[in-house]
């Protein structure tokens, strides 16, 4: 269930490693149409190429390469020897080779520069610079933006390589880069902590921690860790949170004898709303549509878990995504898209959980995945890609999927990752 829904289960995990991982398609069973498609060839070609033997050259290109091709926006082209450290890109051959755009990678003093050159006209679209330190490191998330930047100044649509993500492995929150790179264990309050959320400016973070006195929502500085418990969440249980899109909201479900309920706390006024009520049903994974005006959800008031959607003021709920008996069971885990088109959950298929969308207007629902149990889903930025857990590899792991073409890879390697939550573009672009 998404973020530690109604039943909160609390495995211990050993831990391990972090590491990106191998690509894959996902597959279905015989007679299920995923719902993606995708035209080979659509994607323009890209080269990224080193044009200078410098280790700082060298590392920048494997950073913003990799970064490039995990955008999915591009078919990657390798480089011919003949070109890389040629002190200058043939346009002529890259062309010939199929790639429409080439990013030429230098280096000189502490810097390394980045060029993005359109091969048809040779017109230099953008030019960025990376530090590197004294040990020729590049700086990973000045390349990670720079990459990003590259993205939109050739498809004119955002990348993810300036995002991290949370999750959750043995009751402890990490972050780690949108490549698996950089793990990274927060400093959190009680044990276990479940159900982070990031607020829309990337700062800071938000979730369930389970104290001695209770279960509290914990406001968190990701920079300096300084923690705060969200008004009137000291006592009862307190999950599933989430920010709304312009910051000033926390939408979470609030759990008590009689019921679990949705509420909404207004930073800054300690003000609370209850949107909800139960009676002795369960209200819970709120997630808010992107302009604020709507909170889809799921709700048991039909027995089993169904994605309703309501006004942010609680009026009007309805059904949203009705599961078909007999072929899917419950639902959980919603996430609005940012762009507000999509709401992606989890949901039974023959007693497994798999992958769906929902589009929001048209109401249409597709299926994404079909190996292994695959659930709660978040959305990257850039509204294309989705970060789930999934346990295709044998453990419960973190995977990237691009709803676009279906390609799928793996985040994490530590056998107990879960619930993690994409964050907003960090750092910003360059203009």
């Amino acid at each position: 269930m998404r973020r530690g829904a109604t039943v909160l289960v609390l495995g211990v995990i050993a831990s391990g490693s972090l590491a990106a991982g191998a690509r894959a398609q996902d597959s279905l069973p015989a007679g299920v149409r995923v719902g993606i498609t995708y035209a080979p060839g659509a994607r323009p070609g890209m080269t990224v190429v080193p044009l200078t033997a410098a280790v700082a050259a060298e590392s920048v290109t494997t950073i913003v390469a990799r970064d490039l091709d995990e955008s999915d926006r591009f078919e990657m082209i390798g480089a011919p020897d003949t070109l890389a450290r040629s002190g200058t890109p043939d346009l002529r051959v890259l062309g010939a080779l199929g790639s429409a755009w080439v990013v030429s990678v230098s280096a000189q003093g502490p810097r390394v520069t980045l060029l993005l050159t359109d091969v048809r006209t040779g017109a230099l679209h953008l030019r960025r610079d990376v530090t590197v330190g004294a040990d020729a490191i590049p700086n990973r998330f000045e390349a990670h933006r720079a990459a990003d930047d590259i993205v939109r100044a050739a498809t004119a649509t955002p990348g993810i390589a300036a995002t991290e993500i949370l999750f959750v492995d043995n009751g402890k929150i990490w972050r780690v880069d949108a490549d698996g790179a950089a793990p990274t264990r927060l400093r959190t309050a009680g044990w276990p902590a479940l159900s982070p959320a990031w607020s829309p400016d990337g700062r800071h973070m938000v979730y369930t921690a389970y104290v001695t006195d209770g279960q509290p929502l914990v406001l968190q500085d990701l920079a300096s860790g300084e923690r705060t418990v969200v008004p009137g969440t000291e006592y009862g249980l307190n999950i599933t949170p989430e920010f709304s899109r312009d910051g000033r909201r926390i939408a979470f479900a609030h759990g008590t004898e009689s019921g679990t309920d949705i509420y909404v706390y207004q930073l800054g006024a300690a003000a609370w709303q209850r949107l909800t009520v139960g009676r002795f049903a369960d209200n819970l994974s709120p997630t808010w549509s992107p302009d604020g005006t709507r909170i889809a959800f799921i709700s048991t008031r039909a027995r089993t878990p169904q994605l309703y959607v309501m006004s942010a003021d609680g009026t009007d709920p309805e059904l949203l995504g009705r599961f078909d008996y007999g072929a899917t069971g419950q639902t959980q885990a919603p996430a609005w898209s940012p762009d507000g088109q999509f709401i992606a959950f989890h949901r039974d298929v023959n007693g497994v959980p798999q992958l769906f969308i929902l589009d929001a207007d048209t109401r249409a629902v597709r299926q994404l995945t079909g190996a292994g149990r695959n659930e709660d889903p978040s959305w990257a930025p850039d509204g294309r890609h989705l970060v789930f857990t999934s346990d295709r590899s044998g453990a419960r792991e973190l995977w990237v999927l691009d709803i676009e073409t279906g390609r799928v890879r793996q985040l994490t390697h530590l056998g107990g990752a879960r619930l993690p939550a994409w964050s907003p573009a960090l750092g910003g672009s360059t203009p």
